[in-house]
């Protein structure tokens, strides 16, 4: 690890299906060593070394994860242009993942919405010469930028985690409850699964269930475990 890079460690929470009551993944979220929150760790590394550092937080994510016992999958974020400032990132967090005994089709990278549209069709081609080994791709935070379901014509990810600035209070929201319902028939169509991202009330989760929503983020499931994995809570409907 460079000399540069902070001391870091993670928290992990949970991804949950409530239809089949099971924690699918886990997402790996920077802390500092002592569970500082990740801006505080973001805030001591520099521009330069902002992309080597992305790449290896998910290589010490892996690391911790198996030592843990992780026997889900694993959910890991990446920044697009590290790819380009550094052209193994991510073949290097593959290799971890071979060494550490983690099949490539347990591991989910995650890009944000507004990250990824500056070059959609580059990235879009270099992450589909990985994903014939089962990587999987998902676009978190959809519907906090721009691109919407553009995005979607260009780019089909295995997954789309539904912003929480949508999903907050969405059981009394008639202009959001018609967003996200026409966006859970396009991924239907399109064979990718929606998550309902920074799920906090059972009335959150009810309204997006009764829609077919079957896979949640949130802390009315999981607040994120520093260097665990928490247990995870699933409402009865």
């Amino acid at each position: 690890m460079s000399p540069g890079f902070p001391g870091f460690s993670f928290a992990f929470q949970p991804i949950v299906n409530i239809v089949s009551g099971t924690v699918v993944s886990f997402e790996a979220l920077v802390r500092g060593p002592k569970n500082e929150p990740a801006f505080q760790v973001f805030q001591q590394v520099s521009e330069e070394d902002k992309y080597h550092f992305d790449e290896a937080l998910r290589v010490q994510a892996i690391a911790l994860a198996m030592r843990l016992g992780l026997t889900c999958n694993l959910n890991l974020n990446i920044y697009p242009h590290s790819v380009e400032v550094y052209p193994t990132a991510i073949s290097s967090t593959l290799a971890m993942a071979n060494r550490s005994g983690l099949a490539h089709s347990r591991i989910t990278l995650e890009i944000t919405e507004t990250e990824i549209t500056a070059n959609i069709l580059w990235f879009k081609d270099l992450v589909n010469e990985h994903r014939s080994s089962g990587l999987q791709v998902s676009i978190d935070d959809f519907g906090a930028g721009y691109a919407g379901l553009n995005l979607l014509a260009d780019f089909q990810p295995d997954s789309v985690k539904i912003d929480m600035s949508i999903i907050r209070n969405i059981n009394t929201q008639g202009p959001r409850q018609a967003i996200v319902r026409g966006l859970i028939r396009t991924c239907r169509d399109l064979g990718i699964d929606v998550v309902a991202e920074g799920v906090e009330t059972e009335q959150e989760c009810h309204w997006c269930f009764d829609e077919g929503i079957e896979f949640y983020q949130g802390y009315l499931f999981g607040k994120p475990g520093f260097e665990h994995f928490p247990l995870a809570f699933f409402p009865r409907y």
